[in-house]
């Protein structure tokens, strides 16, 4: 059995330490996890009004599993040993994502990657990439001859994330709770190239022993007499049709999500409640205001007599759960709700317009509030998690949204009756 050997080249690092087939954290973000060796904050941690409008990563759960991207099964007879190159074939193409983005897009996601590393002591890729989908070559130094499944293959790290968000507590005061965001994400450890035969001992839930499952072991071509050069592999054939499957269905499923985000279901009626509410930034005087042309967004104005209830909100088809308000924000001045435009909700810093009110999750807001007694909020978007903020505080500017929310403060509004 020859050594493998890693490519640097194409990941992070190298490989710090190996992880079993799969690892199974705790859901419970209070328990002495793994997870929380890599949270940046920590569930019940207080914080403060600033905060309202931030959110951090907290890894519900994670999955390790060796896979196998490119193989070839190759024969070596006795005139044939040394170095070969030799192209080997894609069996399956990983890309890194978090959360709806087919790619990996704002702190959040960064932040949460980073997590899944430090929580399994494994180096991941935190920034969005894939592995190949082309052939491979790899050059290989066989020194005996025999039947070799020549491979390149890595670590795919999958599991759930939460987020924690700055809430008023029951017992008092502020702390970071668990809110009701939660997605999924894939990434995966250095990519790493060897070979392998199927008489060599090789550890288990390891990237060789995958490979040196997709060898025919037992058949034919393993045990007899074989002209040099490639040999079929009906189980490495069956590997990449079933991940193809697998990819085609997830994008599938994905597709069918968006269309259904770009149009979303008429509502009869909103069931909104009687209060008219302005969404200021603290102590000044510029708040949130709906835009009058359809494609405008929501921006920061200050109230005058010809504000036209334009800075007027209600809040509708109100829930509670955990203390956490899920609300629609429907506009008096313009009969809209607000929402994320469906063709750039995947994008860090999207701004917020308003469209016809409908059954949307792009138009449902979670609403975490401080103190009792005080009226300061942050908001975050249901459908793609990410917090409302500004990116500087002058007139007209839009409100968009930010995967970690706004570190500053300027994510934290007070919701002012009228």
């Amino acid at each position: 059995m020859h050594r493998t050997r890693t490519r640097l080249g194409r990941g992070i690092g190298a490989l710090i330490a190996t992880a079993t087939a799969a690892v199974g954290l705790a859901a419970t973000p209070a328990a002495a996890t793994p997870a929380a060796a890599g949270q940046t904050v920590q569930p019940g941690q207080t914080c403060t009004a600033a905060d309202l409008g931030t959110r951090h990563p907290i890894i519900k759960s994670a999955e390790v599993a060796p896979t196998i991207t490119h193989f070839k099964g190759w024969y070596v007879t006795e005139g044939s040993t040394g170095n070969q190159s030799v192209s080997t074939n894609t069996t399956e193409t990983i890309s890194v994502s978090v959360g709806l983005n087919g790619t990996v897009q704002g702190s959040f996601a960064v932040e949460a990657l980073g997590s899944v590393g430090a929580s399994l002591g494994l180096n991941v890729q935190v920034n969005y990439t894939h592995t190949s989908s082309t052939s491979q070559s790899i050059s290989w130094n066989f020194r005996q001859p025999g039947y070799y499944g020549l491979y390149e293959g890595t670590k795919k790290v999958t599991g759930t994330y939460g987020s924690l968000n700055c809430n008023r507590s029951d017992a008092g005061g502020l702390n970071w709770t668990e809110g009701p965001d939660t997605g999924s994400y894939t990434t995966y450890t250095t990519l790493e190239e060897g070979a392998v035969r199927c008489e060599d001992k090789v550890p288990a839930n390891s990237i060789m022993a995958k490979a040196q499952g997709l060898l025919d072991c037992g058949s034919p071509a393993s045990t007899a007499k074989h002209p040099a050069g490639p040999v079929p592999s009906a189980q490495a054939d069956q590997a990449k049709r079933d991940a193809d499957n697998a990819a085609t269905a997830a994008k599938a499923a994905q597709s069918m999500k968006i269309t259904q985000a770009a149009k979303p279901a008429p509502r009869a009626a909103l069931n909104c409640q009687p209060a008219v509410y302005k969404i200021d930034v603290p102590g000044k005087p510029l708040n949130w205001s709906a835009p009058l042309l359809a494609n405008d967004g929501i921006r920061l104005r200050e109230s005058t007599f010809f504000s036209a209830h334009l800075d007027n909100w209600r809040l509708c088809n109100v829930t509670e759960r955990n203390g956490v308000i899920e609300a629609s924000l429907w506009n008096w001045g313009n009969g809209g709700c607000a929402t994320i435009p469906a063709n750039i909700a995947n994008q860090e810093q999207a701004y917020l317009t308003t469209a016809t009110c409908g059954e949307d999750d792009l138009q449902r807001f979670y609403i975490y509030r401080d103190v009792p007694g005080s009226t300061k909020i942050g908001l975050q978007n249901k459908y793609t998690g990410s917090m409302m903020g500004h990116d500087r505080y002058a007139d007209g500017e839009l409100i968009r949204q930010y995967s970690s929310g706004r570190q500053d403060g300027t994510g934290t509004y007070t919701l002012t009756q009228v």
